[in-house]
């Protein structure tokens, strides 16, 4: 029996519902021409977020409508020159040879352990500001020493050894992840969770749980996403009272992946409920910021991320007025976590955009532009707001929203 493809659960849903294709692009805001493309089947795949919009208007959940072929509403790379992975599938996915080992070996002599966690914060740091392709080029030789130097830890300093070399394979995990190697990004986080498992470091791994939930919804994958992510919380809710900074952290960051992907999945009420756990949990670590050691994997999670996750709802429920009223509790300034803050940003710009308030839109654009160029330019999300305010203008083009488009590859 063929498996039903998105295009067929779509098609099936909307006539029991006694819709016309034209009364369904209506109601969801997603045009005609897209809504037949995808019940002919058309080569190409269907978007999460036009997915969430049409089972919005269906009064179904987005699972309904990837039923098993989930891989379609995978998003795809944005057009413009392709940064070499050959490096980092060489390290993350290594040939082996018939005894088992890889034949990856390091350049030079092991480094102690010490320096390699000085050189794993030193190359978060570089992710973290966007610049990926600097970090392709520093990763792939971290990971190859951390790899050699868990393998040489005499029995005293295995934990240690492969708590790091777990950090060091999230690393890499979550910048394939923004690279969109989906497949060796889930590589390289398996990885990371045998090496916290190894360590018997919950924090680090419920943080690799975590991003495995973020590729998931990224495939598509958002009921997984959200049992998996619930599931983890549950599994190491931490006691308020006793709990440490990191532990809150990164039970709370787990909240909050629950919540994004409920959200797409039109589950408002179960939203909520995990928003205001993870409120809970930031208001109880108040100003006690994990220790630097932990501050890669589980900081930024503060009363300023929940808010961010608020109004993240509600730009997926395609409330632009909220998604400014949340906003504007939200610090103008990035706080700990940058991606986090930027993420944001694209919420802001998306509400200004679907309000009509180009110029402001632009504006927001424009100052991620000046300040993470390579980010913005991975960013799907970000092209559909530029091709949104470039269709929408009634003005010519400015020359702030041209350069946005050429960086984006959108210019109309």
């Amino acid at each position: 029996m063929a498996i039903p493809t998105v295009g067929n659960r779509l098609a099936e849903i909307r006539r029991e519902s006694r819709l016309t294709q034209e009364q369904l692009a209506e109601r969801s805001a997603v045009s005609v021409e897209v809504i037949r493309k995808l019940e002919q089947g058309s080569r190409g795949a269907a978007r999460l977020d036009t997915l969430h919009a049409l089972a919005r208007a269906l009064g179904v959940s987005t699972s309904a409508l990837l039923g098993d072929a989930s891989q379609a509403a995978a998003r795809g790379e944005p057009d413009h020159r392709q940064l070499s992975l050959a490096e980092i599938r060489r390290v993350v996915a290594p040939v082996r040879g018939i005894d088992g080992a890889p034949l990856v070996v390091p350049a030079e002599e092991p480094t102690d352990l010490a320096t390699l966690r000085r050189n794993l914060h030193a190359a978060d740091r570089v992710y973290h500001a966007g610049d990926y392709a600097l970090a392709l080029r520093v990763v792939p030789p971290l990971l190859v020493n951390v790899r050699a130097a868990a393998g040489l830890a005499g029995d005293q300093r295995q934990d240690e050894a492969h708590d790091l070399l777990a950090r060091a394979q999230h690393l890499a995990g979550g910048l394939l992840i923004q690279l969109r190697a989906d497949d060796l990004a889930q590589t390289a986080l398996s990885g990371a969770l045998d090496a916290a498992q190894r360590a018997g470091d919950r924090v680090v791994a419920a943080t690799v749980i975590r991003t495995m939930c973020w590729l998931l919804m990224r495939q598509g994958r958002i009921g997984e996403s959200a049992d998996l992510a619930v599931a983890t919380a549950d599994e190491v809710e931490p006691r308020l009272s006793r709990a440490t900074p990191a532990e809150l952290a990164a039970w709370g960051w787990l909240l909050l992946t629950a919540a994004a992907a409920q959200a797409r999945d039109n589950r408002p009420d179960e939203v909520a409920d995990l928003i205001g756990v993870a409120a809970a949990a930031a208001a109880r670590i108040g100003e006690r910021v994990p220790s630097s050691d932990h501050l890669m994997l589980v900081g930024g999670f503060d009363n300023a991320k929940v808010q961010m996750q608020r109004a993240e709802a509600a730009a997926v429920a395609g409330d632009a007025g909220l998604v400014l009223e949340l906003s504007a509790l939200v610090p103008p300034v990035p706080t700990i976590s940058a991606s986090a803050w930027r993420r944001h940003r694209l919420d802001l710009a998306w509400a200004l955009a679907q309000l009509r308030r180009y110029g402001k839109a632009t504006t927001v654009l424009t100052q991620l532009r000046d300040t993470s160029p390579t980010w913005l330019r991975q960013q799907r999300y970000a092209r559909d707001i530029v091709d949104t305010i470039a269709t929408g203008r009634r003005r010519a083009m400015t020359n702030e929203l041209a350069a946005l488009a050429e960086l984006m590859g959108g210019a109309r």
